[in-house]
């Protein structure tokens, strides 16, 4: 419940930030996201936060790597994963599609919420470790370590897409 009313109070405080701005760069407009390995570009440093749903991973501690394909037919591809409890996985996702697509991981009730917010300020900019913005035919990452067990979602958020059924399960077992 605390960590949905940070994430609730981050997106109002990004939010509050764009209504004040002159000029703004809107993660879900056209505008591309800047290219993390383009030449003079610095890494940004990954709040590692402990989330109901785990916490960001360390690349050098991926145990493996899961391809997640998006498609304009609002689906992810797979839709269901199994991980062991404890294990770093990279998300290496590709969007398939002809429209911006994301891969956001939480818990239902936070996806729920997030949703909600994302209909109401379609234009809100927000990133975070547990999140991907794929612009078309584009490719992205998540890097994220399972230090809890149970069950898990991972939807696209942009409005339309989560109520067109843009899904998934991430299912995490004890070792």
């Amino acid at each position: 419940m605390q960590t949905r009313r940070k994430f609730l109070a981050r997106s109002l405080v990004a939010t509050a930030g764009l209504l004040t701005l002159d000029r703004v760069a809107l993660a879900h407009g056209d505008a591309k996201h800047a290219d993390p390995k383009a030449a003079g570009a610095k890494a940004a440093a990954v709040e590692k936060e402990q989330q109901d749903w785990g916490i960001a991973g360390d690349a050098a501690d991926v145990s493996r790597s899961i391809p997640i394909v998006m498609t304009d037919a609002m689906r992810f591809e797979p839709d269901r994963i199994e991980v062991r409890l404890g294990e770093t996985i990279r998300f290496e996702h590709h969007n398939d599609g002809m429209v911006l697509h994301e891969m956001v991981i939480g818990t239902a009730p936070a996806l729920e919420e997030h949703a909600e917010l994302m209909k109401k300020f379609p234009g809100m900019e927000h990133d975070s470790p547990w999140m991907a913005h794929v612009a078309p035919g584009g490719r992205g990452e998540i890097v994220w370590t399972f230090n809890r067990p149970g069950e898990f979602r991972f939807a696209c958020l942009i409005p339309g897409h989560y109520e067109a059924g843009m899904i998934g399960t991430i299912i995490v077992i004890k070792a």
